[in-house]
């Protein structure tokens, strides 16, 4: 019986050993930068798993290390795997900063399709600077479904990501919803893509942190002046003696 065990024990075969590792890399959006690796025994086995990323690691921008994206496989070339846009998320911290007493969040589900035929869900929401009535709540609510709907059908599916981590669209949603309350935040909470449509172009620009305006040059402190030298006072010289010739000197 132990020799049987023993002959089975070598038969079984080392599945990580039967492994690739595979490189994932983000969407044209992104420069198609490498997200991570994964290992798998087949390329079918990669197709539809998710990568996720925060917008500082692709872009190098440190005032969106709160957003999280998600990027799902769709393409496997040889040993690299290409993915789609998936959605985003907030980190709970950075909503719990937003969210405190004596404050409103009202939140919004707004189900849209892109230009190009993308169908995706996003969520909304709206931070007053003091408690609101159920009724100015309401009219926000509707003020941001109308706004999302009105960007997203402007926008292909890689203008309405830059849109949504740039904050052009909750841009759009606070100035339209000033005529109701002041608004402290708006934000993007979340986003879902329901179906895919089509790839986005190749040739759109590429989404990367804003420049920084180049500090300008400090002006030169005036030259100090330098003091002359001082002059030494001209002093009256003595009148040179008359010289009297020797003749006149013998008299």
């Amino acid at each position: 019986m132990a020799q049987k065990a023993r002959a089975a024990a070598k038969k079984v075969k080392d599945k990580w050993r039967a492994k690739e590792w595979y490189n994932i890399h983000a969407p044209d959006m992104f420069s198609k930068m490498q997200l991570g690796e994964t290992p798998s025994d087949s390329p079918d086995h990669i197709m539809g798993r998710i990568a996720e990323a925060t917008v500082q690691d692709l872009t190098g921008d440190f005032s969106k290390m709160h957003i999280k994206l998600k990027f799902k496989v769709h393409d496997i070339r040889g040993f690299d795997a290409f993915t789609l846009y998936d959605g985003h998320t907030l980190t709970s911290d950075y909503v719990r900063r937003l969210t405190r007493r004596k404050r409103t969040k009202t939140d919004a589900v707004v189900d849209v399709t892109t230009k190009d035929g993308w169908e995706v869900r996003i969520k909304p929401m709206a931070v007053s600077e003091q408690r609101i009535q159920a009724s100015q709540e309401t009219a926000i609510r509707n003020i941001m479904k109308d706004s999302v709907v009105k960007v997203a059908s402007e926008s292909t599916i890689g203008e309405l990501v830059r849109k949504i981590i740039m904050g052009d669209m909750a841009k759009a949603i606070s100035d339209a919803s000033k005529v109701i309350v002041p608004v402290k935040r708006i934000e993007i909470g979340k986003s879902e893509v329901l179906r895919a449509g089509k790839p986005p172009e190749p040739d759109e620009a590429p989404i990367v942190a804003p420049e920084e305006p180049e500090p300008e040059p400090a002006p030169e402190p005036p030259a100090e002046e330098q003091p002359k030298p001082e002059q030494a006072p001209e002093t009256a010289s003595a009148p040179a003696e008359e010289e009297i010739p020797p003749e006149e000197r013998a008299q």
